[in-house]
């Protein structure tokens, strides 16, 4: 698979965490571009937009590289399922941003360590609770509980989009367990590839169905959101990642996660003008210390597809 699972992880450069760094930005920048974006485009439609541009990207890499995203018949069914419940944590995500701001999205969905912690325990072997384990869910459940305790700003939508993103998250966490359960038998540009084409056709359905309209108001702002996601986070994100993961592991580059609230966080307050108040403030510390406390376990190396960390 690549050069960190065989044991001879390269060293890490000035250059290699640079990019980690600006990855795991981009990745929290990815949510304030989602909610941009459902400002002018439909939820659907904006994201099946965004998905059949980067999946264009994807297979023309994949092919230039020489990678293989043929499916054979005995991966159909863990194929089908990884699709599944990545549609329903796009399609909850995007109408639920809609309905609340990007610095509570960006809180909430970094609470999928909190989810995969438990999911873990009881699906995969020997990924049990452990005492440090338990100070990070006990920090992501004060975290989340700072999120909504908050009331500043808050109307009655926001309840149906915070809910809609907590829902997005345990998509995530149940995705993000079942894919570890059967990654043996398929490999990462695959799943990126096969799950974001097939969701493809069925994003623009639903946004023909439920988008009313699909295209409310093109701006420049819009358009570029919308070219971030599938550009940046989505393509770019995937390729340069999974590179920086086949050179140096999971371990220490997952360390970088931090990164995804506080950038989000501080992008929602600087360019959407979203307040930053003293209880979000403290959930972005308390989730940040819970993404620390996991990601910084040696003996964990936590599943994670740039796909579903930017969303």
């Amino acid at each position: 698979m690549g050069v960190a699972e065989n044991g001879q992880e390269k060293e890490w450069t000035v250059w290699s965490i640079g990019l980690a760094l600006f990855l795991s930005a981009a990745f929290g920048a990815n949510v304030v571009a989602i909610k941009i974006s459902v400002s002018g485009i439909g939820p659907f439609t904006a994201a099946g937009i965004r998905f059949l541009i980067a999946s264009l990207v994807i297979y023309a890499w994949a092919r230039a590289t020489g990678r293989s995203v043929q499916v054979h018949r005995d991966q159909v069914f863990p194929l089908g399922v990884i699709f599944l419940l990545f549609f329903f944590q796009i399609a909850t995500f995007y109408v639920g941003i809609g309905r609340t701001n990007a610095s509570r999205a960006v809180l909430i969905s970094n609470l999928q360590p909190f989810f995969v912690l438990f999911l873990a325990h009881f699906f995969i072997r020997d990924d049990r609770i452990t005492p440090r384990k338990v100070v990070g869910l006990f920090l992501g459940f004060v975290g989340v509980c700072l999120v909504f305790l908050e009331r500043e700003g808050v109307t009655e939508g926001f309840q149906t989009g915070d809910a809609l993103m907590l829902v997005s998250t345990c998509f995530w966490a149940v995705s993000a367990v079942f894919t570890k359960t059967v990654l043996h038998r398929l490999n990462p540009h695959m799943i990126a590839f096969c799950q974001i084409s097939t969701a493809v056709p069925l994003l623009f359905l639903c946004g023909l169905l439920w988008d009313r309209p699909m295209i409310v108001a093109l701006s420049v702002e819009v358009v570029l959101a919308v070219l971030y996601q599938a550009l940046v986070a989505a393509a770019f994100g995937f390729i340069a990642w999974n590179t920086l993961l086949q050179q140096h592991g999971a371990v220490i580059l997952n360390s970088f996660n931090f990164v995804l609230p506080i950038a989000g966080v501080l992008l929602a307050w600087a360019l959407l003008n979203e307040p930053l108040t003293v209880k979000i403030f403290l959930a972005l510390l308390f989730i940040t210390a819970q993404m620390l406390v996991l990601y910084l376990d040696p003996k964990r190396r936590l599943l994670q597809f740039p796909f579903n960390k930017g969303l």
